[in-house]
């Protein structure tokens, strides 16, 4: 197996970081590394956020939750789909500007920001650094772009912390690749299907823990009932929407 592939195969989310700061070579390489991928039609429709300073994480905590990672780690990478530095170039060169404020501009940004984001992780765990990433900054999509000062046709999709593993976990328990994978078409899950591919996980001792702490009888309940509610998903879904509109993302 080469390097890059045991790098991808050997993620797991690291919380616990050391004391350390990264280096601006390294910082340099992980960024470039994100701005090496693919992008629709080479556009580049993202841009990067970078977080170092310890004040402004302070201020970004709340809208992370206050998760201790949030000002733990050294740096902090915000991945934004980003429509405005395009209008901005073809305002400057008398082409039509209004061409990308729509959903399916917002689509090729926000793929354009996630192969990105995605490259400075492989390049950061490859450098011996570890990562999670923060799904609050969806929840708190309005809070960012104020506190981000992020003007209309840009809009956060991706927050990943980095720094120095202070903790080396066990690898998360995921369901087995054929989960995931379909042949030509589409093939759809019967019960006995879901049954067979969830079966380790709903095994594994983690689940059991889960579900003994919960006091819920299977692992859907701890997503459904505890983890990521309809209240809040209806609630947050709002928001997402509503941010999706004052920065002028429209049908």
């Amino acid at each position: 197996m080469n390097d890059t592939l045991n790098t991808i195969l050997s993620h797991r989310s690291i919380r616990k970081f050391k004391e350390k700061k990264i280096d601006s070579e390294t910082l340099d390489m992980i960024l470039k590394a994100a701005c090496s991928g693919s992008t629709l039609g080479n556009m580049q429709l993202f841009s990067i956020i970078v977080t170092e300073d310890k004040e402004m994480m302070r201020k970004a905590a709340p809208f992370h939750f206050n998760q201790p990672i949030a000002t733990n780690a050294p740096l902090m990478l915000t991945f934004c789909a980003d429509v405005h530095r395009f209008n901005k170039y073809c305002e400057y060169r008398d082409a039509e500007t209004t061409a990308y404020s729509n959903l399916q501009s917002y689509q090729w940004a926000v793929t354009d920001a996630i192969i990105a984001a995605q490259n400075a992780c492989v390049a950061a765990e490859s450098l011996g650094l570890g990562l999670c990433w923060l799904g609050t900054i969806t929840y708190n999509c309005d809070e960012f772009i104020e506190l981000f000062k992020l003007p209309k046709n840009v809009f956060p999709v991706a927050c990943i912390a980095f720094g120095y593993p202070d903790e080396n976990p066990p690898l998360t328990d995921k369901l087995p690749v054929e989960a995931m994978i379909h042949h030509e078409v589409y093939e759809d899950y019967n019960e006995l299907k879901i049954n067979k591919l969830y079966k380790e996980k709903e095994e594994h001792p983690n689940t059991i823990a889960l579900l003994k702490e919960n006091n819920l009888e299977n692992l859907a309940k701890i997503f459904t009932e505890r983890r990521y509610v309809k209240a809040d998903n209806e609630h947050f879904a709002e928001v997402l929407e509503n941010a999706l509109r004052r920065q002028e993302f429209k049908k």
